[in-house]
């Protein structure tokens, strides 16, 4: 093999390797479903495969009491819509393939970041 093919073969390699860990590490998501019920409520909403990434919104008019944590990655619910704590509102972590209920009395959870 001459000089120029063997450069040639090591560059395209080089080229795909570099594609494929971009790929992989492009688009990541929770793989699994996220799902939450208000307190007495049939109504259940289910995240699939969201992104790991920043927070998001459960969607629930007046919030979960319920989660149940069907992923391959740990989450944190907040009381708050934009993922903030403070003082009074705190996160509860989740882990995989768990779940968690709020307290009687307390306020509902209305977002979540996933542990990454």
């Amino acid at each position: 093999m001459s000089h120029h093919r063997r450069v040639g073969a090591i560059t395209g390699a080089a080229a795909l390797l570099l594609l494929t860990a971009t790929a992989c590490s492009a688009g990541k998501t929770t793989v699994g479903e996220l799902s939450f019920r208000g307190a007495d409520s049939p109504v259940v909403v289910t995240h699939s495969n969201t992104s790991v990434s920043g927070c998001h919104r459960i969607g629930l008019p007046r919030g979960a009491a319920h989660v149940q944590n069907n992923t391959l990655v740990d989450v944190i619910v907040y009381r708050s819509p934009y993922c903030q704590k403070t003082e009074k509102l705190d996160g509860t972590y989740v882990p995989t393939n768990s779940s968690n209920v709020t307290a009687p009395d307390t306020l509902p959870w209305r977002s979540y970041s996933v542990v990454h």
